[in-house]
């Protein structure tokens, strides 16, 4: 068997509807193709698709892989996805592990040659193929849900040779800015951490700017590059998909929920709702409700 169709099995076999495993940051998916986009937040994270595809909007940046690729999520962001390649009823399915700057961190401290690449635009997103390495490396770590005993000692062995082959591959540059204390990416990401937690509440470029050691031109310019969006873009996009998750158990409270995320007026709330999702808060709310 392929070193693809056995990671489709194991994630078949495996796969939760948390996506959680017993295996700490490591997540399995199995998703039916839906006609509807999927709106999320994401984390840092490689994923690795096995059946499928998905085509992912970042802001104005499209990032698109299929089978037999990787995404590589270096910081916390609102994303829109699509399936595609999902035909004849086939659901995507995907082996994600979380990437954890302590990790990726003590890898390029220990390798000058991978310290030493520097770039100053590195967007928060990239797609590459798998090659057959971290294929190999990727299938090991998901074999050790079948062998619970082995996997304390030997799965954060196999993490970190999946982000050695990250690191050495060709999304090294996007991957070696998360450990990286002095990256662009390592300042930018106190600010999305300070608009994820604080998005209900005005923002002020000039304390963002700060709080990024930059100057405000510098800051907006970086936080762009990172994120393809502006902060008050970013900070509405967040606003607006926290809207929809409330509105999955408080339907009828629709102002309240709108005024919870940071909006004063409900005609704005709902306006900048519909723009967003495609539906004035309430249809959408029920739409949801019904599909789950």
């Amino acid at each position: 068997m392929d070193r693809l169709s056995e990671l489709r099995a194991l994630i078949a076999a495996h796969a939760q509807p948390s996506m959680r495993t017993p295996i700490d940051g490591l997540l399995l998916s199995v998703e039916a193709a839906s006609e509807t986009p999927d709106y999320s937040l994401t984390e840092p994270l490689v994923v690795v698709l096995a059946q499928g595809g998905k085509r992912l909007l970042l802001g104005d940046e499209v990032y698109e892989y299929h089978a037999g690729q990787c995404l590589v999520v270096t910081a916390d962001l609102p994303v829109t996805g699509h399936f595609i390649d999902t035909g004849n009823g086939l659901p995507s399915l995907g082996m994600a592990l979380v990437l954890r700057p302590a990790v990726v961190a003590e890898l390029v401290l220990q390798a000058p040659f991978v310290r030493g690449v520097r770039s100053s635009r590195i967007a928060a997103m990239s797609t590459a193929d798998a090659d057959a390495e971290l294929l190999d490396a990727v299938v090991r770590l998901a074999r050790l849900l079948e062998k619970p005993s082995d996997a304390g000692i030997l799965a954060p062995l196999i993490e970190r040779e999946i982000i050695w082959r990250l690191l050495t591959g060709p999304q090294g540059d996007t991957v070696r800015q998360i450990g990286m204390a002095d990256s662009n990416l390592s300042y930018v990401s106190r600010a999305i951490g300070w608009i994820r937690q604080n998005y209900s509440e005005p923002m002020r470029i000039e304390e963002l700017a700060q709080l990024a050691g930059m100057s405000p031109s510098t800051f907006h310019r970086h936080f762009r590059a990172v994120t393809a969006m502006s902060p008050l873009q970013f900070q509405k996009r967040i606003r607006l998909q926290e809207a929809r998750s409330m509105l999955v158990t408080a339907p009828g409270d629709i102002a309240g929920v709108g005024h919870r995320v940071g909006y004063d007026s409900p005609s704005q709330f709902t306006r900048e709702y519909r723009r967003l999702f495609g539906a004035p808060p309430g249809q959408d709310a029920l739409r949801l409700r019904q599909s789950a």
